[in-house]
């Protein structure tokens, strides 16, 4: 049980969130990409405006000239 303890409360796992100042265990933080910088993806979202998987997810939309050149191709179809 002791050695379970020591695991939970090892010193070098604790960081302290750059957005609410909280004490967490990196591990275990729901922040998939800042893990060692937020607790959580809240505090990511509201200190950055957005959240790293969000930001990789998001599709481009295409350039006003490529959609006015697709177009012809479209009623052609």
């Amino acid at each position: 049980m002791a050695a379970t303890i020591d695991y939970i409360s090892d010193q070098a796992n604790i960081k302290e969130c750059r957005h609410c100042g909280l004490r967490y265990d990196w591990r275990r933080s729901p922040s998939t990409s800042l893990k060692m910088t937020y607790c959580g993806s809240l505090c990511e979202q509201a200190d950055l405006g957005f959240t790293i998987d969000a930001l990789l997810r998001v599709e481009r939309a295409p350039r006003a000239e490529e959609a006015v050149a697709a177009a012809p191709m479209l009623m052609a179809a």
